[in-house]
């Protein structure tokens, strides 16, 4: 080609002198005049024909780089090769950047970098990249110009020097985009929910499979700037990571709960108090509440079974708060009726949480007034500590402690309009109790005077203890239905093999025998892999073909805060994999006693849920099998 054009003009100028002198001065202008238009015509011809690469033919990107090598961005290899797999260095993009973005304005002044010396050939284009925010160094004043870029830092670098920033949570972005996405660096999560948003990444040939980490190649880094730069549709859509939002609308169910509780919250003392939370609950379209009702050895409602028992119908205020009154929030109202009327003009579910179970204080009045109802390990040892906390445990399987349980629940059930009751792991025993001469009695009686196993952990004692709390939820399931059908039995428990293992609450077999109306898996993990792998387990899997199976998600503790990021993350888990929604540890830190500031988490979680969604019921939502 380069010989054509010295040939051509050769010709051209012996043409031009014999012309000169034959026709003089005005015609020589004349001609230049003309030649010039000639050349307007037939040089962008000869620019194109330069573009012609041999090694793209058929390739993924081929339209792509056709038009950006015809727009001069990129440019092929003297033997008219492309070599569309092979990496690009730093300094290459930032050529790449400078003739993409050549009018970009200046953000800042520098650019000048330790191992770029000024005769760099990249080095006006590196010093440009900097100064308009597409690129920046490394510590110790480096650019590393011959450093391949990956994936990840070329996509940053176009959504940063193109002022993109997400609209979406970027968390929830990614997980919708990408499978791979816990590859994708912290950093840089901002700016690649963003450059997602915008269409600029680009995933061959699978559009899931994001690979932040490995070196961006030629073609790669072409269909980038493709979709930053062209009006054309050059790369195929199907290679275009895009996000389609899931989100319920009131056609669809999803349940979107809270658990309201009285320790590191005082969101249950006062009307207002109960108000105020409803009001910020319903504008964020969650759609049920589950306030504790049980729990330190007394109810939070007023109750004459425990006022019978225990000699105390009500409190709220919970002994750990010595600087409060033991009274507060507890005359002349009702905490309970207060939350079901108000929720339920909000056309919120109602699900009282019995919290503690069978535990108590050790302390408590209700360990005090009838210690022959507590249960004991081996070495004849009532107290087991829980964190800080003396605690004991009610021996499930004394007749007097389940009717009291019963009379407490039943009382709920009559006394109060709620949609259902919710237990968890503390519905059960930890497994190295159950050593008392009642129990040790009734197991002698089913086998013969042989005396329970002196380990805890023995396989056949722990079933055994097992299937007795299974029977009493049995008796007490119907006691709940013998009342009211409607109201549901909802429950809350670790994982199936901690609840099993260490609390004897064997819920799979409670679930399978339509014991349980809703599932919530306290799932409170901050490794995501072990987020994940808590739901694929084969028990939660088998339990939503019959029931709505929720998860927790833990939104924060008082000495605890959890990161919005991490509650967003887990969220989009949880839908990706068409669970029956989620329910949030606990109210106050959901948007207070956190990292990020109130009005931003508030935010988050209306984007969460931005239009509302009913609650699923099991009814008609989900077939029961037998």
């Amino acid at each position: 080609m380069k010989q054509l054009v010295k040939t051509l003009f050769t010709a051209f100028a012996n043409g031009l002198v014999a012309f000169s002198r034959a026709c003089g001065h005005q015609a020589w202008l004349m001609f230049l005049f003309i030649l010039g238009l000639c050349l307007a015509l037939w040089l962008p011809t000869l620019a194109y024909a330069q573009t012609r690469l041999s090694d793209i033919q058929e390739n993924w990107a081929q339209s792509c780089i056709e038009q950006l090598a015809q727009q001069q961005i990129i440019r092929g290899y003297p033997d008219n090769r492309f070599q569309p797999n092979a990496p690009v260095t730093r300094a290459e993009f930032a050529a790449m950047l400078g003739k993409a973005f050549p009018d970009a304005p200046e953000i800042r002044t520098g650019g000048k970098f330790a191992d770029v010396p000024t005769q760099h050939w990249a080095s006006q284009a590196i010093r440009q990249a900097y100064q308009t925010g597409f690129l920046a160094g490394y510590p110790g004043g480096l650019f590393q110009p011959n450093q391949p870029i990956p994936r990840v830092q070329a996509l940053v670098s176009l959504a940063s020097g193109l002022k993109y920033v997400p609209q979406q949570p970027a968390v929830e972005t990614l997980i919708s985009a990408f499978e791979d996405v816990n590859a994708i660096p912290n950093y840089s999560q901002g700016a690649i929910a963003a450059a997602v948003e915008n269409q600029l990444v680009v995933n061959y040939p699978s559009v899931q499979t994001f690979n932040p980490n490995q070196n961006a190649s030629r073609a790669e880094i072409a269909a980038f700037l493709c979709q930053a730069t062209q009006t054309a549709e050059l790369i195929p859509s199907q290679y275009i990571a895009k996000v389609e939002t899931q989100v319920p609308n009131l056609a669809q169910a999803e349940l979107r709960g809270v658990w309201l509780t009285n320790i590191d919250s005082q969101v249950l003392f006062s009307t207002q108090g109960i108000t105020n939370a409803i009001q910020r609950l319903d504008q964020l379209n969650f759609n049920t509440v589950y306030p504790t009702v049980w729990n330190w050895g007394y109810t939070l409602y007023p109750s004459q079974v425990a006022e019978r028992e225990i000699g105390r119908a009500v409190r709220l205020v919970t002994p750990l708060d010595e600087s409060l009154d033991p009274n507060q929030g507890t005359q002349g109202r009702d905490m309970l009726k207060e939350i079901i009327q108000q929720a339920h003009q909000k056309d919120m579910r109602v699900i009282p949480w019995f919290e503690f179970g069978f535990m108590a204080p050790a302390d408590s009045e209700l360990a005090k007034r009838h210690p022959d109802w507590l249960t004991q390990n081996r070495q004849g040892v009532k107290i087991q500590p829980e964190g800080s906390h003396d605690r004991v445990w009610l021996n499930p399987f004394h007749p007097e402690v389940q009717q009291f349980i019963q009379d407490l629940v039943v009382e709920l059930v009559n006394n109060y309009d709620i949609d259902g009751i919710q237990f968890d792991d503390h519905f059960g025993l930890p497994s190295e109790f159950g050593y008392d001469p009642l129990t040790i009695k009734l197991y002698q009686q089913e086998h013969q005077g042989q005396s329970p196993p002196r380990d805890p952990n023995d396989p056949e004692w722990v079933r055994w203890r097992a299937n007795k709390i299974t029977d009493y939820l049995t008796q007490l399931f119907r006691a709940i239905k013998a009342q009211k059908s409607d109201v549901i039995i909802s429950l809350s428990p670790n994982p199936q093999d901690f609840s099993y293992e260490f609390f004897l609450a064997d819920w799979y077999t409670w679930e399978r025998r339509g014991l349980v109306e809703e599932l919530i898996v306290q799932i409170y993990r901050n490794d995501f892999d072990r987020f994940i792998a808590e739901l694929e387990q084969p028990e939660v899997q088998a339990a939503r073909r019959h029931i709505p199976v929720g998860i927790g998600i833990l939104a924060g503790l008082k000495n605890k805060p959890i990161s919005l990021s991490q509650i967003q993350k887990q969220v989009e888990a949880v839908r990706q994999r068409g669970f029956a929604g989620v329910s949030f540890f606990f109210y106050e830190t959901l948007w207070d006693n956190a990292p990020e500031p109130s009005p931003q988490r508030q935010a988050a979680f209306q984007a969460l849920f931005p239009l509302p969604a009913r609650s699923p019921e099991i009814s008609a939502d989900w077939e029961v099998s037998d």
